[in-house]
C-alpha cells in the first residue's frame, strides 16, 4: 500500500471508525454513494471483490479511484475492449535486445485496486485473465506463478444499457465477485449539490481526498471483523436462503458454496462497521440482493420471460423465515452469552 499523507490517529483495529473516516472523506467529492461505500468496505475488510453496474456518467470509476486514495491503496485502471489481450491484464516476458534476455514486464493487476472498466467489453478469454488472481491472489506469467500485492481487490464496472459489443460474463467470473451493485442516478437534492460543488470548483476530483487509514489499520481491522460471532441460528438462515435459490422453479442453477460464504463474511463485517460484535438477521438480509443477483443462472422460460434475478432474491427474502425474536439471546456474542464456540475465524 502506498500513501503521501499522514492517516488519521485512532483507527487501529476499529472497523466502525474506518467505514466512519472512509464515507466522510470520500463524501468531499462523491455524494449519495453511501450504499457503494459501505460494500466497498466490506468488501476491503473481507478480501472480497466488486461488480458495479450502472449507466455512464454517474462516476463508477471515479467511485473506485476515491476509495483507492483514501485507503492508500496503489491503483491502477485496465480499459476493457474487445481486442484487450490476457497478456494486457496479467504481463508478459519482453525481449531486450540490450542484454539478449528476456525481462518480466508486470501488468497493470499488479496493484492493490484494480479497475477493470467496462468488462463486459473485453472477451470471456480475456476475462478469464481475472480468475486465477481473483481467487488465489496470484498470476501465472509463461509458466511463472507471481504473488499479487496484499490487499488486492478487483472492483469491476459495466454498462447495462448497451447489448453491441459486449460479452455477458461467465458464471465462473460473476462467481468471484463477491458483491454486484447497481448504481442509480442521483436524486434532485444529490445533483443539485453536484451542480454546486463543481460549480464552486470545477476541478474537485480524487486529488482532493487524503488517506485515512494506515496498512496496520486494516490488518487490525481484518483480525476484528475474523472475531465477529455468528450464532447457530443466523448461520442456518444463510443456509436456507442459498437453498431456496436452488429449488426455486425459475433457476436453474443456484448460488454456490462461495455465496454462502460471501454471506457470513460480509453480515461479519457489516456487523463490526456497525459497532456490533455478533451478527443479527438484518445484517444476513441486506446481503441478499448483492451477494445473489449476478450469481442466479435462470431457466430457459425465465430467461426467455425476461424475469429479473432481483424479484427472485426479493421472493426469497420474503419467503425465507429468519430467526424468530425468541431466539435473540443466541445473537450475542460468547463473551455476552454463554461463552460458547460458535464462531467461525
Amino acid at each position: 500500500m502506498s500513501g503521501t499523507t499522514d492517516p488519521a490517529d485512532g483507527l487501529s483495529g476499529d472497523p466502525e471508525a474506518i467505514y466512519d473516516s472512509l464515507h466522510t472523506e470520500i463524501d468531499r467529492v462523491l455524494i449519495g454513494n453511501d450504499e457503494a461505500v459501505e460494500y466497498l468496505t466490506v468488501a476491503l475488510l473481507t478480501r472480497g471483490h466488486l461488480l458495479l453496474e450502472g449507466v455512464p456518467g454517474i462516476a463508477k470509476t471515479t467511485l473506485a479511484n476515491l476509495f483507492a486514495r483514501t485507503t492508500g491503496m496503489e491503483y491502477n485502471r485496465i480499459q476493457m475492449t474487445p481486442d484487450t489481450l490476457p497478456a494486457d491484464i496479467t504481463g508478459t516476458h519482453i525481449y531486450r535486445q540490450g542484454t539478449g534476455e528476456f525481462e518480466l514486464q508486470r501488468g497493470p493487476v499488479f496493484a492493490n485496486l484494480v479497475v477493470a472498466d467496462e468488462i463486459n467489453r473485453a472477451t470471456p478469454k480475456t476475462q478469464s485473465a481475472l480468475l486465477e488472481a481473483m481467487e488465489e491472489r496470484r498470476v501465472t506469467i509463461e509458466g511463472d506463478t507471481l504473488s499479487l500485492p496484499d490487499p488486492f481487490m478487483v472492483v469491476a464496472t459495466q454498462n447495462p444499457i448497451e447489448a453491441e459489443g459486449v460479452f455477458q460474463l461467465p458464471e465462473a467470473q460473476r462467481d468471484r465477485f463477491q458483491f454486484k451493485l447497481t448504481l442509480d442516478l442521483p436524486d434532485r437534492t444529490d445533483e443539485r449539490e453536484i451542480l454546486e460543488r463543481f460549480d464552486e470548483d470545477p476541478e474537485l476530483g480524487p486529488g482532493d481526498v487524503e488517506q485515512v487509514i494506515d496498512p496496520q489499520a486494516l490488518v487490525d481491522a481484518r483480525r476484528t471483523v475474523q472475531t465477529v460471532h455468528v450464532a447457530p441460528p443466523v448461520k442456518e438462515y444463510v443456509l436456507d436462503l442459498v437453498a431456496a435459490t436452488r429449488e426455486n422453479a425459475d433457476v436453474s442453477h443456484g448460488a454456490s458454496p462461495r455465496a454462502t460464504l460471501a454471506f457470513l463474511n460480509g453480515a461479519k463485517a457489516r456487523a463490526a462497521i456497525n459497532g456490533r460484535d455478533y451478527v443479527i438477521p438484518d445484517d444476513v438480509k441486506s446481503m441478499a440482493e448483492p451477494v445473489l443477483n449476478h450469481r442466479l443462472v435462470l431457466s430457459t422460460d425465465a430467461d426467455l420471460s425476461d424475469i429479473d434475478p432481483a424479484d427472485i432474491v426479493a421472493e426469497i427474502v420474503d419467503t425465507v423465515e429468519p430467526p424468530s425474536a425468541d431466539a435473540s439471546h443466541a445473537f450475542d456474542s460468547p463473551t455476552a452469552s454463554d461463552g460458547g464456540d460458535d464462531t467461525i475465524n
